[in-house]
């Protein structure tokens, strides 16, 4: 059986930590400065990664190659399963002929691409982050932008920064809950903690998100919603989260900052709509994160391709596909005709029957999850049906450093409660509702597999190279140097959270690393346990948006597959900025702030 060593190095921890790091120091490189593509950054990152666990820590090959090989299958399913169905039910759309409707739909919210941005990403996609996660909210939520008009790449660069916030409480408080079980603090405790820390950032991210749509001219046109729904989504979290539910908590807090912002609109409506219109939806209208007058930023090559894009012309990964009611049985009238920059010319009133068959599938979307997650027979049903599947030659051959058996060895095959699988079944009722031909919908299916086959090669060798540092030991003796700080651990909690999600793409996974540490580290440092344990679970929200996989995902929803390290590039700073924040804030609650947390 293989036991890592915390320190396998003679030169101590710190140099421990700093050969473990080099993985991911070749990974965030070759994405960020060398511009290579994602799926070679991340064989290229994997490939050091086994290295580094073979050499320096005398793990089998055997070992390491079968701890990549697991996760390249997680990596594959669910989180590949997942963005396959997402595509695919958007295809759907498009072959209807709805996606049109959809974009025109979208208007009866409020007819500023801007505020629409603000409203989806922050709003909605907190409410796909509480049902669904792992990606699914970027995937739909991005293309909804794309439904609006948004230049990909700047559509990709808004559904990850906003993809923020609610990833705490996500998939009904997951992270929240895996960090009680494993510090054996009630959750509760830990989720109260979090929605006194969280909070904070509900307050800056949809501002932030006007600056990304339309820089310094969209803040000051439409900062009014964008407080509307922070404030709301800062005050109704916090209640949730420390007074009704911490299992609800992104449910209820997403639906009220949708409703506060749906009737704030009723009142108030933002300048400058039909210019900032007009410079967003015209060819080339934006390479990356929103400069001063809603301009891309310059000198990003690989983000104005993306941008030159035209959603009419191609669906995800410049697949191009015809935008028809033909496919559907039964037809469904003429398409509406277009305006000026390709966007569909606005009609006086929007048919009933028009608007529900916009709206079908995202309706059919959250009813899905929502019976899944919250109707409690139907969920203990579809977890019944997990299958826990022993990894051959791998499982009971792991030990921690602590001396325990590894229990990640068992890879649990979760084919109907899959987040991808109720997406299936989302689709499948799509099909149904727009009479879409079962041979067109499965000829869709068949082109996202063949167009996402790269995207998917990315996210697979991103989980393996995951799996490969946390079972070999890199990833714990990079977390225990790190809190190993002493009091300044209050500091740098937030940093092991945010290191962690960036690793794994997931805030549940981090917490699974880097919970029982925390816990440990905080008592021996004579802090609160609870705050550093939240602390790390904060701090990972910030870390989702510069994940890879989630870079993937991003880029390949909006069709700019391959310009992941232009998006790297776009979301780094506001992922350092706002870990900052929480770094401070954490660190004042430690001491001066102490009151904050009851």
């Amino acid at each position: 059986m293989y036991q890592p060593a915390l320190s396998p190095l003679s030169g101590g921890l710190a140099l421990s930590a700093l050969v473990a790091t080099v993985p991911l120091l070749t990974l965030f490189l070759l994405l960020g400065a060398a511009r290579v593509r994602a799926h070679w950054a991340g064989l290229s990152a994997l490939a050091v990664a086994v290295a580094i666990a073979v050499t320096v820590y005398g793990m089998p090959f055997k070992l390491a190659v079968l701890t990549a090989s697991e996760g390249a299958v997680f990596g594959l399913f669910p989180i590949g399963w997942i963005l396959v169905t997402a595509i695919w039910l958007y295809q759907l759309t498009v072959v209807s002929g709805t996606f049109e409707d959809l974009r025109q739909s979208l208007r009866l919210i409020s007819d500023d691409p801007r505020v629409l941005a603000v409203v989806l990403a922050f709003c909605f996609g907190a409410l796909l982050e509480a049902l669904a996660g792992f990606g699914a909210p970027v995937a739909i939520t991005g293309i909804m932008l794309i439904a609006l008009g948004f230049p990909p790449f700047r559509a990709a660069v808004t559904v990850l920064v906003a993809n923020t916030v609610p990833v705490a409480f996500g998939a009904m408080g997951i992270p929240v809950i895996t960090a009680g079980e494993l510090t054996k603090i009630p959750y509760t405790e830990i989720g109260e903690y979090v929605g006194r820390q969280v909070p904070v950032l509900a307050l800056v991210v949809p501002l932030l998100l006007t600056l990304l749509v339309d820089g310094v001219r969209g803040l000051r046109q439409i900062w009014p919603v964008a407080i509307v729904c922070g404030v709301t989504f800062a005050v109704v979290q916090f209640v949730s989260s420390n007074f009704i539910s911490v299992e609800l908590t992104d449910i209820i807090t997403s639906l009220a900052s949708l409703v506060a912002a749906v009737v704030f609109l009723r009142f108030w409506q933002p300048r400058g709509t039909e210019q900032a219109k007009a410079e967003l939806l015209r060819d080339g209208g934006g390479s990356g994160a929103a400069g001063p007058g809603g301009q891309g930023s310059p000198g990003n090559g690989g983000g104005v391709h993306g941008s030159r894009q035209q959603h009419h012309g191609g669906g995800p990964g410049g697949h191009t596909m015809p935008v028809t009611r033909a496919a559907r049985g039964g037809g469904g009238g003429a398409h509406s005709g277009r305006g000026a920059h390709g966007a569909p010319s606005v009609r006086p009133e929007t048919d009933g029957k028009r608007l529900a068959t916009a709206f079908a599938p995202y309706i059919i979307v959250i009813s899905v999850f929502s019976v899944a997650q919250l109707w409690t027979p139907v969920k203990e049903f579809l977890g019944d049906t997990d299958i826990a599947v022993p990894w051959p030659g791998l499982d009971g051959m792991l030990l921690t450093v602590n001396g325990n058996e590894v229990d990640s060895t068992v890879y649990n095959l979760a084919w109907l409660s899959s987040p991808g699988t109720l997406l299936l079944l989302s689709g499948l009722l799509t099909a149904l509702v727009l009479r879409i031909e079962p041979q067109v919908a499965l000829r869709e299916f068949g082109a996202t597999l063949v167009k996402l086959r790269t995207a998917l090669l990315t996210v697979a060798s991103v989980l393996a190279l995951a799996y490969a540092m946390n079972l070999s030991g890199q990833t714990i003796t990079i977390g225990t140097w790190i809190a190993g700080s002493g009091s300044a651990l209050a500091l740098l909690s937030p940093v092991l959270g945010w290191f962690g999600t960036a690793v794994t793409g997931s805030d549940t996974s981090s917490n699974a690393l880097f919970a029982s540490l925390q816990f440990a580290a905080a008592k021996g440092a004579g802090l609160d346990p609870t705050l550093l344990v939240a602390g790390n679970t904060s701090g990972g929200v910030v870390g989702k948006m510069i994940s890879p996989q989630n870079l993937t995902i991003a880029a390949t929803a909006v069709g700019c597959a391959g310009q992941e390290s232009e998006l790297l590039r776009a979301t780094l700073k506001w992922s350092l900025g706002l870990l900052f924040v929480l770094c401070v804030l954490i660190y004042a609650q430690s001491g001066i702030l102490a009151w904050t947390l009851g």
